[in-house]
């Protein structure tokens, strides 16, 4: 199936996202027996499910008017990136400095490649953390992925 690439789809729901004063995180298309596109959505408040409603039923009619897989049929999918969603945008590194991650490698550091550190701040390159003994400065392209730690004990 030939689809839009997903820049041209987030630009033309973008103008929506910005007055909902909702995130696009990301436009993911996935093909197979049931295309789907997913767009991710965050806000300051997180996100619930009428917030998921209320930005599909806005964005619906503009995705019919750009046309994203010309006339093939796909479900929209409205979601939430998932609380152990991965760092990537400049908001999602400033919403956790000062917050405990999760940090996996490609390859160990000290013995091993996964880390829970706090984070203190991050670059173009690289991401500052904090650990007892002192701050770390490890390359973005040595992580794997870098997510935001999840307490479970703090959510009951």
């Amino acid at each position: 199936m030939k689809i839009k690439p997903v820049e041209e789809i987030q630009n033309a729901l973008q103008p929506i996202a910005d007055e909902m004063e909702i995130e696009i995180v990301e436009v993911e298309f996935k093909q197979g027996k049931e295309p789907a596109l997913t767009v991710y959505i965050d806000t300051d408040s997180g996100v619930d499910l009428n917030t998921c409603e209320k930005f599909h039923r806005a964005i619906d009619p503009v995705l019919d008017e750009v046309d994203p897989t010309f006339g093939a049929p796909y479900t929209l999918n409205v979601s939430s990136p998932g609380l152990d969603r991965p760092l990537k945008t400049e908001r999602d590194f400033k919403k956790c400095i000062g917050k405990k991650v999760e940090v996996r490698l490609f390859a160990p550091i000290k013995g091993k490649k996964f880390f829970e550190l706090v984070l203190n701040g991050h670059d173009e390159h690289c991401v500052y953390l904090q650990e007892k003994d002192g701050e770390w400065k490890l390359e973005k392209a040595k992580i794997a992925k870098i997510c935001r730690a999840i307490d479970f004990d703090g959510l009951l």
